[in-house]
C-alpha cells in the first residue's frame, strides 16, 4: 500500500515510516522543511510538501494514497485546546477525501480517553464524548468521518519512549532539571501507562492492515508505573532530591503540567493484543529512563 503519514519526520512518526517501508509498503511523507525531506528520503519514503495548516495540502495527499495515519499533532500545550480543535478540522479535511472508499485512515487519541471510572484501566470499548479532555476532539472527529462513509479507526497512545524521549516524562525531567527536585503529587501511586515507540509503530500498522472500521486500539506495553518511581529514577539521574508535593504545590512547580501529573491514568490493551497479535517487546519505561542519555549533559 502507498500510505500518507502526517507527522512523519516526528518521534513516533519515523519510527513507523520505518516499519511500514520494511513490511514492503510505500510512504509519502508529509513535511515542510527542507530538513524533513532529506530525512524522509533518507529513510526510503517518498517526499509530500505542506502543513497542518494547510487543509488543501492533506487533502492532496490523502487522494495520492490507499490509506492515511495521522499522527501530527502540534504540542503547545499553552494553545491546548486550539490544537484540538486544529486536529479536528484536520481529520474531517483528510476523511473528506476517503469518504466512501475502504482506504483507511488512522488517527491518534490517548488511552485517557477510554477511562471509565476512577481507579479502573481505560478500555478500548470505553468513549465518553464529554470527557474533560478537549484531546476527545480528535476521537469526535473519528465518528463524524465514520458516519460520512470513512473506515477510520484510533490509536491510543499513553507514553512512548525510548533512551531520548519519554512523552510527558521528558518535560518532568526538565523541571527537575531547572528546579533542582524531582517531584511527584501526594503519595505518588497514581500511575501512568508507557509503550516504547518501536512497539507503537508495529501496532500503527497492524491496525492499518487490519482495516478494521471504527476500532480502537491501545499501544499499551506497561498499564501503569507509579509516578513515584518515575521521579525516583530521574532524581537518581540528575543527582537531585525527590519530593512530595500537595496538588495545589504542583500547579505552582509543574506549570501546565500540574493539574496531569497527579491524574491515575492506568490503561488496559488486552483487547488490543488480541485483535492484532500484537505482543510489545521493546524495552521497559524504567529500564528506558535509567539509559537516558539528558542525564549525561
Amino acid at each position: 500500500m502507498r500510505i500518507f503519514i502526517t507527522g512523519a519526520t516526528g518521534f513516533i512518526g519515523s519510527t513507523i515510516v520505518a516499519e511500514l517501508i520494511n513490511a514492503g509498503h510505500q510512504v509519502l511523507g508529509l513535511t515542510r522543511s527542507e530538513a524533513g525531506a532529506q530525512s524522509l528520503i533518507a529513510a526510503g519514503a517518498e517526499v509530500f510538501r505542506g502543513n497542518l495548516e494547510d487543509l488543501e495540502s492533506l487533502r492532496r495527499g490523502a487522494a495520492m494514497s490507499d490509506g492515511v495515519i495521522h499522527t501530527a499533532f502540534n504540542h503547545d500545550f499553552s494553545k491546548f485546546v486550539a490544537n484540538c480543535e486544529a486536529d479536528r478540522q484536520v481529520i474531517e479535511a483528510i476523511g473528506s477525501v476517503l469518504a466512501g472508499s475502504d482506504r483507511p485512515l488512522i488517527i491518534t487519541s490517548g488511552t485517557g480517553m477510554g477511562t471509565a471510572a476512577p481507579g479502573q484501566a481505560a478500555t478500548e470499548e470505553t468513549f465518553n464524548p464529554d470527557h474533560p479532555n478537549p484531546r476527545k476532539a480528535s476521537e469526535l472527529a473519528g465518528v463524524t468521518v465514520a458516519k460520512r462513509g470513512v473506515n477510520v479507526s484510533v490509536v491510543r497512545l499513553p507514553q512512548v519512549h525510548d533512551t531520548v524521549k519519554q512523552g510527558l516524562i521528558s518535560p518532568l525531567i526538565q523541571f527537575a532539571r531547572e528546579k533542582k527536585v524531582s517531584a511527584f503529587v501526594g503519595d505518588g501511586l497514581n500511575r501512568w501507562p508507557a509503550v516504547h515507540v518501536s512497539d507503537a509503530a508495529r501496532l500503527y500498522r497492524l491496525a492499518l492492515e487490519k482495516q478494521e472500521a471504527g476500532s480502537r486500539y491501545h499501544a499499551v506495553a506497561e498499564e501503569g508505573i507509579p509516578l513515584r518511581n518515575i521521579a525516583e529514577v530521574i532524581g537518581r539521574g540528575l543527582k537531585v532530591p525527590v519530593v512530595s508535593l500537595s496538588q495545589e504545590e504542583a500547579r505552582a512547580h509543574f506549570g501546565w503540567l500540574g493539574d496531569f501529573v497527579g491524574l491515575d491514568l492506568l490503561a488496559s490493551s488486552g483487547k488490543t493484543q488480541e485483535r492484532l497479535a500484537w505482543r510489545p517487546t521493546g524495552p521497559g519505561l524504567i529500564a528506558d529512563l535509567e539509559q537516558m542519555k539528558y542525564f549525561e549533559n
